[in-house]
């Protein structure tokens, strides 16, 4: 097996001459400093500023005296940078020398966070960083507030994909997170007469101290154009892909410190360029515009994540996104990473990409283009190789969330990748009719192929058909996505079917959200359990100690008073410090019921102005939501606008006045997540039961001390049976009854049954709360009486009844936190180290 030709994907003798591969062997293996051990700054307080102000000095080119806040953030940032530095290089230097099998994470989306107080916490430089802006008279709280977070990610899927890859640098298993470099990211949100309105999210644009640029190992990648068959040489017939045009790739690398191991990952994202960002005779004809459109067109699969797609323009660009970023992984592992002479044969012993989702599933047929295309490997042998190197993790159980793809946009775009999924489909119908005789149904059903209503590509049952593996993300997830979402498949292939809970990093969400806690656990226990966060079981005898349990509310006080600080000077919102936190953040999507707890919410305040009840005899509450909708989602961001109206309201009515709060802070995000939820007493995680493939806040907020109330659904299984349902509020119909209820399901008739329900739709359709504009509020009551496709209005009263349990277990305090207690102490099994460990045994094998 020859390459025929030479790659037109991979840049190589064409690179700049900065390339490092240029320089010369003898200086390689001979200059005491091309292999030596580089040291890293001298970990003092000494040492520290001595470095802060090298960076500030010859790094932002200014003086302390005169330099800004945000020099003073970058020369802080490039100053922890090199304290991994070393960590870093040595990390790839073992990895490249054992040849390890890697894990290749290929996600759209990477939600990091802020990098400063994780890289702080990573590297146990935390107090001598203090110490050292102390000394040089700056605040470094100050600093931390300077960093832009990223928005490199829309909500659990990002923020997963950021917790696996910082596990598997804990746990040193060699692992490169590939992903895309968006320029805006996800939106910035702001509310504009109570109504969402996306800005962009230029988090780019002080400049990001955290990403090392390498023009030198840039991807060519080619879309559109045509195929023909050629016959080569020894008389092999082979198809060619001529591309239209094509965009260079270049990776931007992030480094993932493992805590406190001296490892350190990597995380590579990809940044899209024209291949000739200017024509420079057009610019001098005086057509400006013109001259540089090739870079606009290029730049534009980089620009935004997930591009608003209810346009045929839309759709291009996210296809163009996603076969962008898995074509430069591919190529980046198989070409810039592998020794040069590396048998391909043995591919899947260094390398297996997991799938995070459909986004990167275009990924399967680019291999076998690779291989077969450009390697010279017949047929049968690249797709042996190709699925033992796919894994893929479905996040969903909603039809909708499976992508698929038209054949006419695929076959414009990507016209060799739909051959050879055409090939893919016809030979595993082949085995279907094998393993089924005469039932054709079936193989119809199973095909990758959709006939109707248009022809399309079933990227989940691509994933499905090439991976190893498929798994679900929480047990009772899994169980649905073998029975519902790809039945015929695990008929097929049982085998293939597995489960992995998800799980979160207990470093950046206990250790670094949660100093308090943190504090008092490690003083209780001692250290390791970061680690190790089974280790928390041992927190369950002090949950019947009072003075732990007075401790544990003197932290969740102190959380409280920290979040209404920074609410306050963020968003100009004044909240109470004594009352029960109730909180709701998680993307805005009908299934996950916001609209449930709106209507909770206004259930509470019709009985106090009805004068069915007390405003004295409520249970003081803060409700707090966070969500964005996305951009298309017109219902969401009516759900969005009628939230913020009651909210108007209620807040400015004296008759509930220090016993009903309600915010919603713009923008929610990871740097607000670290601050309200250590802050959250009630956990609301009120899916429709089946609809919620996991979730991973329902996890973080258990870690941190707050109750849930949720529906059996995704992980809220595994919550409440770890934690004990004497410490979970369940309510609402289970998976099954939702079924057997669906076919007649008539949500008005729960209206006209239910008084309570009745007067509390009908207040908010008076107008009450959007100033007498009965219209504004009609899309969403008209949803609810006549559609109501998640059944909030079936599960209303249970909600409200589970709702009272509550109230009645947060008047007896020391209950309460001996509940909240034992929540952390059993919550151990959420920790991401323990996801990857079920990764690497049932699914990696590395």
């Amino acid at each position: 097996m020859t390459d025929t030709a030479p790659s037109p994907s991979v840049v190589s003798d064409e690179s700049p001459s900065t390339d490092v591969r240029r320089i010369g062997p003898a200086f390689r293996t001979t200059h005491p400093l091309a292999s030596g051990p580089v040291v890293s700054p001298q970990t003092t307080v000494d040492g520290f500023v001595e470095t802060f102000l090298g960076e500030l000095n010859y790094g932002q080119g200014t003086l302390l005296s005169q330099s800004t806040v945000n020099d003073q953030y970058l020369a802080l940032a490039r100053t922890v940078r090199r304290y991994l530095m070393a960590d870093w290089l040595e990390t790839g230097a073992r990895r490249r020398q054992a040849q390890q099998k890697t894990i290749g994470y290929l996600s759209a989306e990477y939600l990091l966070g802020r990098q400063l107080g994780n890289n702080l916490l990573a590297t146990n430089l935390q107090d001598i960083a203090e110490d050292a802006m102390r000394r040089c008279g700056i605040d470094i709280a100050a600093l931390r507030a300077q960093e832009v977070e990223p928005g490199l990610g829309n909500g659990g899927l990002g923020r997963l994909a950021a917790c696996f890859v910082d596990s598997l640098a804990t746990m040193d298993v060699p692992c490169i997170g590939y992903g895309i470099r968006y320029e805006y990211g996800i939106f910035r949100q702001t509310f504009e007469a109570d109504r969402q309105v996306e800005l962009p999210d230029s988090w780019l644009s002080l400049g990001n101290p955290w990403e090392f640029p390498h023009p030198e190992r840039q991807v060519l990648v080619g879309f559109g154009g045509r195929t023909e068959t050629v016959t080569d040489a020894a008389g092999v017939e082979r198809s060619t892909w001529t591309p239209d045009w094509q965009v260079l790739g270049m990776p931007y690398h992030y480094m993932v410190p493992g805590f406190r191991n001296g490892v350190v990952n990597t995380l590579r994202l990809w940044s899209a360029r024209a291949t000739q960002d200017f024509d420079l005779q057009i610019f001098n004809s005086g057509d400006y515009a013109q001259a540089v459109r090739a870079q606009t067109f290029a730049e534009n699969i980089s620009k935004v994540l997930y591009p608003e797609d209810s346009t045929p323009q839309g759709k291009e660009l996210r296809l163009q996104q996603q076969y962008f970023f898995v074509a430069c992984s591919l190529h980046d592992f198989i070409d810039n990473t592998l020794p040069a002479d590396f048998d391909l044969r043995r591919l899947p012993e260094r390398i297996i990409f997991q799938l995070n989702d459909t986004h990167p599933v275009i990924a399967i047929p680019e291999l076998m283009r690779i291989l077969v295309d450009r390697k010279g490997f017949d047929w049968d042998e690249a797709w042996e190789i190709t699925q033992a190197c796919f894994a893929y993790t479905c996040h969903t159980l909603l039809p909708e969330a499976l992508e698929v793809w038209s054949v006419d946009l695929l076959g414009r775009l990507l016209p060799r990748h739909l051959e050879i999924i055409y090939r893919i489909n016809e030979e595993f119908l082949e085995r279907v009719r094998e393993a089924f005789p005469g039932d054709e149904m079936r193989a119809r059903r199973m095909s990758i192929i959709a006939e109707y209503p248009d022809r399309a590509v079933r990227m989940a049952y691509l994933a499905t058909v090439a991976g190893a593996k498929v798994n679900g993300v929480a047990e009772l997830h899994s169980q649905l996505l073998r029975d519902k979402v790809l039945p015929d498949f695990s008929q097929l292939w049982p085998e293939k079917f597995t489960n992995v809970t998800n799980g979160i990093t207990p470093r950046r969400f206990v250790r670094l959200a949660n100093r308090r806690l943190s504090e008092l656990v490690t003083d209780t226990i001692g250290d390791g359990w970061v680690t190790d966060l089974d280790r928390l079981r041992e927190l369950e005898p002090w949950a019947d100690d009072a003075a732990f349990r007075a401790e544990f509310r003197r932290v969740k006080r102190e959380n409280k008073e920290r979040l209404v600080k920074l609410l306050r000077v963020r968003d100009g919102l004044e909240l109470p410090t004594d009352t029960m936190l109730d909180v709701m953040v998680k993307r805005l999507h009908e299934y996950k019921r916001q609209t449930l707890k709106l209507l909770h919410i206004v259930s509470l305040y019709e009985g106090v102005v009805s004068g069915r009840v007390p405003a004295e005899d409520l249970t003081a509450r803060t409700f707090v939501f966070g969500a964005k909708a996305a951009p298309g989602y017109h219902m969401a961001k009516e759900i969005i606008f009628l939230v913020n109206a009651v909210s108007d309201t209620v807040n400015a009515d004296p008759a509930v006045a220090g016993r009903l709060t309600v915010a919603f802070p713009a923008n929610y995000n990871v740097t607000l997540a670290e601050k309200l939820i250590p802050a959250a007493d009630l956990s609301e995680q009120i899916s429709l039961a089946g609809k919620e493939a996991s979730g991973t806040g329902n996890m973080k907020f258990a870690l941190n001390g707050a109750l849930t109330i949720g529906t059996d659904d995704g992980a809220n299984v595994e919550i409440r049976r770890l934690v004990g349902d004497d410490n979970f509020f369940l309510f609402g119909m289970t998976e099954p009854e939702v079924e057997r209820l669906r076919p007649g399901y008539s949500p008005s008739s729960y209206y006209e049954e239910n008084p309570r329900l009745r007067a509390t739709i009908d207040l908010l359709a008076s107008g009450h709360f959007t100033g007498g504009d009965r219209r504004a509020v009609a899309p969403v009551i008209d949803n609810l009486l006549h559609q109501d496709s998640f059944m909030a209005l079936a599960d209303f009263q249970s909600y409200l009844d589970a709702q009272e349990r509550v109230d009645a277990a947060y008047a007896d305090e020391d209950a309460w936190s001996r509940s909240a207690i034992l929540n952390v102490a059993r919550s151990g099994f959420f920790s991401s180290d323990r996801s990857m460990r079920d990764y690497l045994e049932r699914i990696w094998h590395a």
